[in-house]
């Protein structure tokens, strides 16, 4: 199965498990409910591994083709950051999330109701997520020197125009004297690429430990929400160029 078929297939799974979270009663007000959310939880992050765990497998077959991802819309690659989405774009998904909610339930809160949900954070879970924010940025600002200084150092490779000539394998050889070890080139291109998405998961996954379940399931659902509105805006924008 090409990667292009196998996202296609993983964005409707993910939008099948999006509908369950969205259906699951929030606050949890039993056992089973609490485990209901913590299963769900799971079943994401699970399925979200599944996505790098093949990406990584179609990178190391045809890096450039993971580059260009040819299956994503224009808009989509526009935002693009090292092949992907940028990891600190969740810490801000955390922020806007977390002060609509407060917003919205001011007035409850200071009668002392609580919702449990991501209005409700908590001081502890405000300084962990800026403590993994700061860190996000210094690791996103290290991949994006290594992939600049990869650039500068291969300027003959530069993405837009080594798509064109690899794509087509018409390598002729004085290009291939200035490329060098296109091998090895590539390789590094994959090593960055794996830091990135590496950086991705590891995100995820630290800000789903730091939530309580239904807080991770209503950042889970904000971001699936924010990836299907993106590329739902992506291909009518697509559609509309094309007419």
């Amino acid at each position: 199965m090409s990667f292009q078929r196998f996202y296609d297939t993983w964005f409707d799974q993910l939008k099948e498990i999006v509908r369950q979270l969205s259906q699951v009663p929030r606050p949890a007000t039993s056992d089973q409910h609490r485990e209901l959310h913590q299963q769900l939880v799971q079943k994401v992050v699970s399925h979200i591994y599944e996505y790098y765990r093949v990406k990584s497998l179609a990178a190391k077959n045809d890096i450039l083709s993971v580059y260009s991802a040819p299956w994503s819309t224009s808009l989509e690659r526009s935002l693009h950051w090292i092949a992907g989405w940028r990891p600190t774009t969740a810490f801000h998904l955390i922020y806007t999330e977390s002060s609509i909610l407060f917003e919205s339930h001011i007035i409850d809160i200071l009668r002392g109701l609580r919702y449990g949900d991501l209005g409700d954070l908590s001081p502890d879970q405000l300084a962990r997520v800026s403590e993994l924010q700061c860190e996000a940025v210094q690791e996103e600002n290290s991949i994006t020197d290594e992939f600049n200084d990869w650039q500068a150092r291969n300027p003959h490779l530069s993405l837009p125009f080594f798509f064109i000539i690899y794509s087509k394998a018409t390598l002729a050889s004085e290009i291939l004297g200035l490329m060098g070890d296109i091998e090895g080139k590539m390789e590094k291109l994959v090593e960055i690429l794996e830091k990135a998405d590496k950086l991705r998961m590891k995100t995820i996954e630290n800000l789903v430990e730091l939530l309580t379940p239904q807080q991770a399931i209503e950042f889970l659902i904000a971001s699936a929400h924010l990836q299907f509105g993106i590329r739902r805006w992506g291909i009518n924008h697509d559609r509309q160029r094309e007419n």
